[in-house]
């Protein structure tokens, strides 16, 4: 019997784990479990990181912009690169940091560019966008 997943908060950003499978001068390379995603993110701040290492973090990433949806699938294309478009549905954010949190299979946390603003957004939502290049593991 397998255990049910913890509830996440709203207003709590959404953790990844991976492990990292390429590393470059300005990116790195990791490697969702359970998935074929491999997503090509620049480390944050403080993030040092080698091949094999089990990295826990935030992606973060700017939306072109954000268009709510009837109806569709979760995910982040392309499946191997850096994530181009995203489509979720939103699971929470913060208002006053301008943060969305979108299940897209991993979660992450998103910055809508203006004139769009995170309270535009509800819970529940499903919502469509194209990834400004930059994504950050935090």
């Amino acid at each position: 019997m397998s255990q049910a997943a913890a509830p996440v908060s709203p207003t709590t950003p959404p953790v990844i784990s991976g492990v990292v499978d390429a590393v470059h001068a300005e990116w790195v390379q990791v490697r969702l479990p359970s998935t074929d995603y491999r997503l090509r993110l620049v480390p944050g701040q403080g993030l040092s990181a080698a091949i094999g290492d089990k990295v826990h973090g935030v992606i973060r990433a700017q939306a072109l912009r954000m268009d709510v949806i009837p109806a569709g699938g979760r995910y982040i294309e392309p499946v191997q690169g850096r994530p181009r478009r995203v489509q979720g549905t939103v699971v929470g954010g913060n208002v006053s940091l301008n943060e969305v949190y979108v299940k897209a299979g991993p979660g992450l946390v998103i910055t809508p560019m203006a004139p769009q603003r995170a309270s535009d957004f509800s819970i529940g939502q499903m919502v469509s966008f194209d990834v400004r290049d930059g994504a950050t593991l935090e």
